[in-house]
């Protein structure tokens, strides 16, 4: 298989920060799919999120001031409301009749959701007006309560190597080798049920057979089920006899050579947001050998191989360029997503 064209997904979801981050009359820039966004929160409430150029000067609105209503731009004191329009130019004359709503800066649709802001990332190079046709992720069970722990680590690859590496089911003996997680190299076989599921597929239910550490602190008996949905966010769900936890994993392509990895918790565990701080270093290294393995693999990258991909162990991989080619072709032909995953039993060794 060649490696896909870096072609961003668009007119879809992106996870974009914990909602905890913007504060009432805050701003916060962020770089997104290679585009300036400044996301902000009223002094009401309300998150909103603008492109972070003004249509003046070209500076950055996030480079200026925000009063919980109007930003004003730090050049020239234009303001725009939540809304992206222009409410003011103080340079205009008293007797000047000028069209104000004429200088409109590009409006994102966002959702902040279970303690996350989604943002909606269109085709279009100006405000969409075009309802989103789908919903933002959720996490069943857990509806209306943020998440109790969220890690985030930025990686220096295109979102489809970070994806491709988060759905791998092969290289956590070789990758992810400590006392804590994996400390040997036997390898057993896995057999699991996938089915399709909205943008992506799921692995069925299923009891683990293999508990780690951190698997039985949560109890006994752990079953599991795991969904991936496009542009890349996995959902892990765990429960065991007395306990409920879902582990929130989202890619967010920063830029063409940089994407962000942001992994949270939901859980019912008393004592876990209390004691998050312990748990805090071992997801850090977690995610910091993922992240090392993709450093070395773009040292390959760079000669553009051919990626050869078998199955059982790498058709998640498969699918999941499956998936985005035939997204891609359904937004150019303007017609619904046709789910090219069927139903089906894989076998590996892990």
């Amino acid at each position: 298989m060649t490696e896909s064209k870096q072609n961003f997904l668009r007119n879809i979801w992106y996870y974009a920060l914990p909602a905890e981050r913007i504060k009432a009359g805050q701003m916060l820039a962020k770089q997104l799919l290679g585009e300036p966004v400044v996301f902000g929160r009223t002094q009401a409430g309300e998150v909103f999120a603008l492109r972070d150029i003004c249509p003046h000067r070209a500076v950055p609105l996030s480079c200026g001031r925000f009063d919980g209503k109007e930003i004003e731009c730090a050049y020239h004191g234009w303001r725009f409301d939540d809304g992206g329009t222009c409410t003011a130019i103080p340079a205009l004359n008293d007797d000047r009749d000028l069209d104000l709503s004429k200088f409109q800066v590009r409006r994102y649709p966002v959702r902040e959701v279970q303690g996350n802001i989604w943002i909606y990332m269109s085709d279009l190079d100006r405000c969409d007006e075009r309802e989103p046709q789908q919903t933002v992720p959720e996490i069943a069970g857990f509806e209306g309560v943020t998440h109790q722990s969220t890690f985030t680590m930025k990686f220096p690859c295109f979102i489809d190597h970070a994806v491709v590496g988060l759905m791998d089911p092969s290289h956590v003996p070789f990758v992810h080798r400590a006392w804590w997680w994996r400390s040997d190299t036997i390898l057993t076989d896995e057999i699991k049920a996938f089915d399709p599921s909205p943008y992506g597929f799921t692995m069925r239910r299923h009891r683990l057979e293999r508990q780690t550490f951190f698997y039985r602190l949560l109890g006994g008996d752990a079953e599991v089920e795991i969904a991936f949905r496009l542009p890349g966010v996995r959902i892990e769900q765990i429960v065991t006899n007395t306990n409920r936890v879902c582990n929130l994993t989202v890619i967010t392509p920063i830029s063409e050579t940089e994407t962000e990895v942001t992994t949270m918790f939901y859980t019912t565990i008393p004592w876990f947001k209390p004691l998050r701080w312990l748990i805090q270093p071992f997801i850090t290294t977690f995610l910091g050998q993922d992240r090392d393995m993709v450093v070395k693999q773009q040292i390959g990258l760079k000669y553009n191989p051919p990626l050869m991909l078998i199955r059982d162990a790498d058709t998640q991989a498969i699918w999941y360029y499956q998936l985005r080619a035939e997204y891609l072709k359904s937004i150019g032909e303007d017609r619904e997503f046709s789910n090219p995953v069927k139903s089906q039993i894989l076998h590996w060794r892990s």
